[in-house]
């Protein structure tokens, strides 16, 4: 299968490549360093040198680079089987004391990211009636996140995304889901504080991820909801 992966040069995004990868699949990544992707794509292509793997680097928050993304894909003339939309970012803050325009950053990195490409790609997906898009949301879809208001509004707004996709996808027969992690100890987490054994592992959602791939065409996941076994931080 192929299998697109958005913020795909570290953390949780480098994570679900390595997994795929070891299934077999072929790669196509993006993120929005191009050194870490670089670096990411020499990791994976000695590891894993009988996949096609290939990668580009685009800035996602940025619309035109969003549908470029999207044009490079499909100049790529392959079925579109796995959509990950993993791209995000995160600025610290409430709504009342976070920057002025972190709201706007929010939307367009968390959200308009994963809008944008994905409204690229469906024509060809519903035309070949087939595919497999999953949205990379998070707790901070279900309730307020402490320090995280644009950035929970964003994930809140990723949410109705994935959900109203996956209602108009139906008579397509494309599969939608909506994944929603808690903490998972990436780059961000790095200089908290908090115990690693503490949260997960980024590979305990890549994990998951592919499994709820192998389902048979009758099945969907629509929504995969993850926490840390001690609860939310």
């Amino acid at each position: 299968m192929n299998v697109i992966i958005t913020g795909a040069s570290r953390g949780l995004g480098f994570a679900m490549a390595e997994k795929f990868a070891m299934e077999g699949h072929n790669l196509f990544l993006t993120a929005r360093n191009e050194v870490s992707l670089y670096h990411a794509l020499e990791s994976l292509m000695g590891r894993f040198p009988d996949q096609q793997i290939k990668a580009r680097a685009f800035d996602l928050a940025v619309k035109e680079k969003a549908i470029a993304c999207g044009q490079w894909l499909l100049d790529q003339k392959i079925r579109i089987d796995i959509l990950i939309n993993n791209a995000g970012d995160f600025i610290p803050g409430s709504v009342y004391n976070e920057p002025d325009g972190a709201l706007e950053s929010m939307l367009a990195a968390n959200l308009l990211s994963a809008y944008h490409l994905t409204r690229t790609l469906l024509p060809v997906m519903m035309e070949k009636k087939s595919g497999h898009i999953i949205n990379l949301c998070s707790i901070a879809s279900f309730a307020a996140y402490a320090n995280g208001g644009a950035y929970s509004i964003s994930k809140f707004a990723l949410s109705g995304f994935s959900k109203n996709l996956r209602e108009e996808m139906k008579p397509y027969h494309i599969k939608v889901t909506g994944v929603y992690p808690g903490a998972t100890y990436t780059d961000s987490w790095a200089a908290s504080g908090v115990d690693p054994e503490r949260i997960m592992k980024p590979s305990d959602i890549a994990d998951s991820i592919v499994q709820i791939t192998k389902l048979s065409a009758q099945a969907v996941v629509e929504d995969l909801v993850i926490r840390p076994l001690l609860g939310d931080l």
